[in-house]
């Protein structure tokens, strides 16, 4: 009987071994290990990206040339109107530009837009990331913003030789500073508890209590641009729900999301002009 319960607590004592061994190990050393193993993985995510990329376009290649003609039209019409969109940046780039020198006001820092495609998304109880197939040999650096054509996507958590590791807006590890739209005063926004394959959300804090949202009435979140890490006016997501916080001074509230988070396959990261 004692040689079975002996034979039965080996597993734990072999854990508790590697455990303790493993905090015995420098901190350097752990560093060091972890890096080689995230970078000794890095091609698996991205040859997997790189091969649905190239079955999506054998796909598309089967289509036929009624389906491809319409295609090209639609991208015609896209085409037109993004020229068109250009043209009135420009012109209100310019006339910023005036006012800035007018006022005398200190120019927001610039970015330089660097596009990347999503090589591996990873949506859990624990995390809500994406990993895109830009890194260090583009200049990427930590903590930058990544946009799309929805607003903000999230910011750069870790940067490796080849990819880097994104934390999304959703995620609880990301708060930012915003305003909801048409009122300066700043709040704070947290990602908030997402399930795998729901819809995304967050949640505000120090809502003024005279900013009244229903369900009819809904109120874009945007950022603030405090800090110089986002650019002003992006949008983060919509609050949909209040309620009054226990000290009675400002409210909480529920926002939603852009739902394409989830399925996202082109993003954007702003890479300051002043880093190297």
């Amino acid at each position: 009987m004692p040689f079975k319960r002996i034979d039965q607590a080996r597993p734990f004592a072999t854990l508790a071994v590697i455990v303790g061994g493993w905090l015995l190990v420098p901190t350097a050393a752990k560093t060091f290990l972890r890096a080689g193993f995230f970078e000794f993985t890095a091609p698996i995510p991205v040859a997997a990206s790189r091969v649905a990329d190239l079955k999506e376009y054998w796909s598309l290649r089967l289509h036929s040339k009624h389906e491809l003609i319409e295609a090209g039209q639609e991208t015609a019409h896209a085409l037109a109107a993004r020229e068109f969109a250009v043209q009135q940046n420009a012109a209100l780039r310019d006339e910023i530009t005036r006012l800035e020198g007018l006022l005398r006001l200190p120019a927001f820092p610039a970015h330089r837009p660097e596009h990347a495609r999503v090589a591996l998304r990873d949506f859990s109880g624990w995390w809500q990331r994406i990993i895109i197939r830009k890194g260090k040999n583009f200049g990427i650096p930590v903590g930058a913003p990544v946009v799309f054509a929805g607003g903000v996507v999230g910011k750069v958590a870790e940067v490796r030789a080849t990819t880097a590791v994104v934390d999304l807006v959703s995620s609880s590890a990301v708060r930012l500073a915003g305003v909801v739209e048409g009122d300066a005063r700043p709040v704070s926004y947290t990602g908030g508890v997402n399930p795998s394959f729901g819809t995304p959300g967050g949640l505000v804090e120090a809502l003024p209590l005279d900013v009244v949202v229903t369900p009819s009435a809904a109120k874009r979140l945007v950022t603030a641009g405090f800090g110089g890490v986002f650019p002003p006016g992006l949008t983060i997501g919509t609050i949909t729900r209040t309620t009054g916080s226990a000290e009675g001074l400002f409210q909480t509230g529920e926002v939603k999301l852009d739902e394409r988070l989830g399925s996202l396959t082109e993003v954007t990261v702003l890479v300051p002009l002043d880093k190297p």
